[in-house]
């Protein structure tokens, strides 16, 4: 079976976050991708489901708001839950 390259346009973030997953797993990016296609060929279908996320107004509320709170560089963060608790607690 002959190879031939293929290139696709990817985020950046999407690309980094997927690498070190697939390294996680032991495989490395052309891998993984052929064995997507695989998937694909062999059930004749995308091998997964793909839906728009119905989120409601309060979670994506809180979404929005755990973004601004890690942007934040003044937002105090914790590393020990026994700090976290005693903060919490005081």
């Amino acid at each position: 079976m002959s190879k031939v390259q293929m290139q696709v346009r990817i985020d950046s973030d999407i690309k980094q976050a997927a690498s070190e997953l697939f390294k996680n797993l032991g495989l490395d990016m052309s891998t993984a991708i052929n064995v997507f296609l695989h998937q694909c060929v062999l059930r004749g279908e995308i091998p997964f489901s793909i839906e728009l996320p119905q989120y409601s107004e309060k979670t994506l509320s809180a979404i929005a708001e755990a973004k601004r709170i890690s942007a934040d560089g003044t937002v105090k963060g914790y590393t020990d839950m026994t700090e976290l608790k005693s903060e919490l607690n005081s």
